[in-house]
């Protein structure tokens, strides 16, 4: 088994994008636990909408190789709408990144966000 965590975040539809992602993510782990919910305002100047993000951490185990678990993760958030057309407006259904595999960090600039710190 491999240890992983993930960030999940939304900018529309908040509530029911990460349930719907956390619902997925439980076919796929075990020993899975979710970081409580926090709000966070956008980053950076591709934001165009002034929604806040919601963003949340998930800690589970995987029988998966890592390039198997990322393409399962992209292909989920495209299955709940994703589109290239949205991340062009800054819209985000669900993102769903790897951040630590078997000890492994990934996203490096991720750990440095404040909420990230504070969900660990």
């Amino acid at each position: 088994m491999h240890q992983v965590i993930l960030s999940l975040a939304a900018n529309c539809n908040h509530e029911k994008n990460l349930s719907e992602a956390r619902s997925r993510l439980e076919q796929i782990l075990s020993s899975i636990t979710f970081s409580r919910e926090l709000w966070t305002d956008p980053i950076g100047s591709h934001c165009i909408l002034p929604d806040k993000y919601l963003n949340q951490l998930v800690r589970g185990c995987t029988q998966l190789p890592v390039d198997e678990l990322s393409k399962w993760l992209k292909d989920t958030e495209i299955q709940m709408g994703r589109t290239p057309e949205d991340r062009q407006l800054g819209i985000v259904r669900i993102d769903i990144d790897l951040l630590e595999y078997d000890g492994q960090r990934y996203h490096l600039r991720d750990w440095e966000r404040s909420y990230v710190k504070e969900l660990l």
